[in-house]
């Protein structure tokens, strides 16, 4: 049996709420995640490993009334 972030009991799935905390921040279980217009995906969507850059891509998102949520981990340079 698979468990994602929906709770699993007795082959019944119970959905996560949405709490929304800004125009385009929401979180689920604890999760925080950021939603994109297609225009505005960042740099880093849909591949693996950038071997020039040394960085990571997003490989996983999922999408809600028109956006896509991707998980939202703000940089200390977004403070500054």
């Amino acid at each position: 049996m698979r468990t994602d972030n929906n709770n699993v009991t007795n082959n019944k799935y119970t959905m996560q709420s949405i709490k929304f905390q800004s125009n385009k921040i929401i979180k689920i279980a604890g999760q925080v995640y950021k939603g994109y217009s297609v225009g505005e995906l960042p740099k880093r969507f849909a591949f693996i490993y950038n071997e020039d850059k040394d960085q990571e891509g997003i490989t996983e998102w999922f999408n809600h009334k028109g956006l896509t949520y991707v998980e939202y981990n703000p940089s200390i340079w977004s403070y500054v």
